[in-house]
């Protein structure tokens, strides 16, 4: 079995183009986490990375109890994966990361204005100030996916657009994300920590990148690509590859290409 787990604002079926291009038979099992596409969050006003944790041991208790999996994550799900796989060793055959980082480096005097924080945006999404936009039309959905990822075919932005947001009553389009992700994490990102579960990956594991840097982007030289791979030394059997004119979403930028390398890797 290989399980693929998406990233932030991402659904399970964004995968779809990579699947296209596997040559071999594979049972697939891709959710839409927690909060995401048809998967529903009712009560919470927050996500921390361990519900997610959570959501896949139980989503593996359910479909395959006993035996080892081959598993996936893009981005956020690259990130839970990683801690998965850590924590759960036996559990995990083949291990697969597409562009899931972790975070910049973080020290205790950051506590108080990370709650602090956390405390306002909770405040925010009670007043109803973090919905995410809305759209006119699904071809709007669309095009707002293609300005994200200029490389996006219409054809799959279409598609994808068909599955990241739904119809609303005012006859709008939104978005099949919970608020709630957008509320910043109250915890800090314990680098330490993280370098221990790294070290208790017991299975292969594959660490694909894309071309363009999205950390750099992203962090502006608060979190780099070789501090990322510095880390990465924690995880005892690894090989590392890079996916050529490619963006953060290298499966719908090099659909093809990266069918061809997790195949080869997973033989």
């Amino acid at each position: 079995t290989l399980w693929l787990l998406h990233g932030w604002m991402d659904v399970g079926a964004s995968f779809q183009f990579m699947v296209d291009h596997l040559s071999q038979t594979h049972h697939l099992i891709a959710p839409d986490l927690r909060g995401f596409g048809l998967s529903q969050a009712q009560g919470v006003d927050h996500f921390v990375f361990p519900d997610y944790m959570a959501d896949l041991d139980a989503l593996l208790r359910h479909y395959q109890p006993e035996g080892q999996i081959d598993l996936l994550g893009h981005s956020m799900g690259g990130n839970v994966v990683m801690m998965f796989a850590g924590a759960r060793p036996e559990r995990v055959h083949r291990l697969i990361n597409l562009e899931g980082f972790g975070m910049p480096r973080t020290t205790p005097s950051m506590a108080p204005g990370r709650y602090r924080q956390w405390l306002n945006e909770l405040q925010a999404m009670d007043a109803g100030d973090m919905n995410f936009k809305t759209y006119p039309s699904l071809d709007a959905v669309a095009q707002r996916l293609q300005k994200t990822n200029p490389r996006l075919r219409l054809d799959h932005a279409q598609f994808l657009a068909s599955h990241w947001a739904q119809p609303t009553a005012g006859g709008q389009w939104a978005l099949l994300g919970h608020p709630a992700h957008k509320v910043v994490n109250p915890y800090l990102y314990r680098v330490d920590e993280v370098l221990e579960i790294y070290k208790r990956i017991s299975a292969p594991t594959l660490v694909v990148e894309a071309s363009d840097d999205s950390l750099s982007q992203w962090w502006k030289g608060k979190f780099t690509l070789e501090e990322f791979h510095e880390r990465l030394k924690s995880v005892s059997n690894l090989k590392m590859a890079t996916l050529q004119d490619a963006g953060h979403m290298l499966h719908h930028d090099q659909a093809e290409a990266l069918a061809k390398l997790l195949e080869d890797f997973l033989a």
